[in-house]
């Protein structure tokens, strides 16, 4: 695996490096020790896989509050997405900036979430699946967002947006009084 600082610290993009044969390919999605070697959280508890349908639509941007914040690998396995992240730790010196990159089926890439980040994603493709690992168990109390297009944060979306839940569309938006997650 190939790991890829982004300007966000802690958070990653990482690249599989496949063996490749007549028969197909094999390759590494999640190794504890190469993990370890960058510091990463390696205590996976949960691996969920979700489906979406329709060009343009945005799922997010969510995160969980201590002591359920959690960490997430996340990796497209059909179709494709813009995969993003926005730091809300309290005093990061990257807080309230975003980062974005596609992920597809084809290209393999994955993003580690750290802890303190909120995530989301636009689907590129009108279908795409997506399986992520996370280090905490949900707990719908912890459960946080931000809206889309909250104006603070200025994600500037690959597509226009076709579609989101009631929910992601109704976060509150952020004011000057949001400090973001203490992960002390």
């Amino acid at each position: 695996m190939i790991f890829n600082k982004t300007p966000l610290e802690g958070a990653y993009t990482i690249d599989m490096t496949p063996f490749k044969d007549n028969r197909g390919f094999f390759g590494r999605t999640f190794c504890a020790n190469e993990f370890s070697q960058h510091n990463l959280k390696t205590n996976m508890v949960q691996t969920n896989h979700s489906g979406s349908f329709g060009i343009g639509l945005i799922r997010g941007m969510h995160y969980q509050r201590p002591p359920y914040a959690e960490v997430k690998l996340i990796k497209c396995v059909k179709g494709a997405i813009f995969d993003v992240i926005v730091d809300i730790r309290k005093g990061s010196p990257t807080f309230l900036k975003w980062f974005g990159a596609e992920l597809t089926a084809e290209n393999k890439t994955m993003m580690y979430v750290p802890e303190g980040f909120a995530h989301g994603f636009q689907a590129l493709t009108e279908e795409c699946e997506l399986i992520y690992q996370v280090s905490a168990f949900y707990n719908k109390e912890s459960e946080g967002g931000i809206r889309f297009n909250d104006p603070k944060i200025n994600i500037e979306w690959k597509l226009g947006v076709s579609l989101t839940s009631e929910k992601d569309a109704n976060w509150d938006l952020l004011d000057d009084n949001f400090e973001g997650l203490s992960l002390l």
